[in-house]
């Protein structure tokens, strides 16, 4: 079995006192009390400390060999013989640095919290109840924007994948909510039975089945977290605004980082390759030709990638075509030209209709990884649209390189 680090909590301490024992009554004086973080000593319920990696309650659940403690918990709060972790809604240096290197597809499989049960602030039996997605990232998300908040966060396991995405894979599910309601004993600890969902997790959960199933009714909340305040303000009512999906230029821009990495981490390989078939010629091989025709065809491949995963997305609505297929063509059609001009006076006629072909083929297939973050599709149209655009961009990528390798014999 492979070990793998979570953020769950464990009873050390590295900085602030002696850990909390069943020895100490003192940690424990009433049910409902807040435990500071490091100490086991009462806290204030809001004060977000940070004093090191904090030993929980004395309780075995938190005491598990090779598990750590995620250092956004900043305290705990008793709630009958269980102790729910409480969140700070400041995120830190580390986590800004987790969200770069999510961003930039490092990590993205581990980037997820344990689930179960956490709060903000200090909620008490009355407190509305979130429900979200163990992706850290996601987490992260919803916790900095209630800062001002007494909520409950109820962590799905999810596998670490984002909201939208784990309703359409069925782990943000029906059955995973009721699940981790019986888990956390959620209903013992709260007064009411309400649960606000995100929006995009509709698609997972059948809402009239939790209710079947648990009591609890199911409340569709905003699409972003941002909107979780005045959500919760207005008395769980959303507005237009919140109901709407949005895909503007930034949103489009922080997911450029991603599919660069994601793309040249699977394809790294083929650059050596293409430099040495473009130095076969009829005399069996020619490290100058390889080298000049070699640039030539990784400056196709450069101007093809930054076509489809950088111009792609950041010119969407404005290049013509409804498929992202064809919109990845355009950009790709449009490097092309312009490589072509910048290496004007290099390379046979065939090389250049190979290195255009290269360029609008890899810009065209490299759009279409945007299918899945935009609501501009559906899912049955991406696979109509992937039926008949891969076969295609297949059979231009393996005629470009056909036409590539006899273009010296010719």
């Amino acid at each position: 079995m492979n070990e793998q680090k979570l953020n769950i909590p464990m009873a050390e301490s590295s900085c602030c006192g002696p850990r909390a024992t069943t020895e100490n009554p003192s940690c424990c004086p009433s049910t409902g009390q807040v435990y500071e973080v490091g100490t086991g000593r009462p806290a204030d319920p809001k004060a977000e400390v940070c004093c090191g990696g904090p030993p929980p309650p004395p309780s075995d659940p938190f005491e598990r060999p090779g598990y750590s403690l995620s250092p956004s918990v900043r305290a705990f709060k008793q709630t009958g013989s269980d102790f729910v972790p409480l969140v700070k809604t400041a995120l830190s240096l580390g986590d800004h640095w987790g969200t770069l290197r999510v961003r930039l597809g490092l990590n993205r499989e581990g980037y997820r919290l344990a689930p179960g049960l956490y709060g903000v602030g200090n909620p008490d039996s009355e407190s509305p109840v979130i429900v979200t997605a163990n992706y850290k990232l996601t987490f992260d998300a919803v916790r900095k924007e209630l800062r001002d908040c007494e909520v409950w966060l109820l962590v799905l396991d999810t596998c670490g994948i984002n909201v939208w995405c784990a309703a359409g894979k069925k782990t943000f599910s029906t059955r995973e909510i009721v699940n981790r309601l019986r888990v956390t004993g959620l209903a013992e600890k709260i007064s009411h039975r309400r649960l606000i969902l995100p929006q995009l997790a509709a698609a997972g959960v059948s809402a009239h089945e939790v209710k079947r199933q648990t009591g609890f009714s199911v409340i569709y909340g905003p699409i972003r977290a941002k909107d979780l305040p005045r959500f919760l303000q207005q008395g769980n009512a959303a507005d237009e605004a919140m109901r709407q999906v949005s895909f503007t230029l930034r949103e489009r821009m922080v997911l450029i980082p991603v599919e660069l990495v994601q793309f040249i981490k699977k394809i790294w390989w083929a650059l050596p390759v293409l430099m040495l078939i473009s130095g076969l010629k009829p005399g069996l091989f020619s490290l100058s030709q390889a080298v000049e025709r070699g640039g030539l065809a990784l400056a196709a491949f450069a101007a093809g990638t930054l076509a489809g995963a950088v111009l792609a997305p950041i010119f969407l609505p404005w290049l013509p075509g409804r498929a992202f297929a064809l919109k990845g063509s355009a950009a790709g059609l449009g490097m092309g030209f312009l490589l072509l001009l910048a290496t004007r006076g290099t390379g046979s006629i065939p090389d250049k209709i190979c290195m255009l072909v290269l360029t609008i083929a890899l810009g065209s297939y490299l759009a279409m990884n945007f299918t899945g973050s935009t609501p501009f599709t559906s899912p049955s149209g991406v696979e109509r649209e992937m039926k008949w655009a891969i076969p295609l961009q297949a059979v231009s990528l393996a005629g470009a390189l056909a036409f590539w390798i006899a273009s010296p014999f010719i």
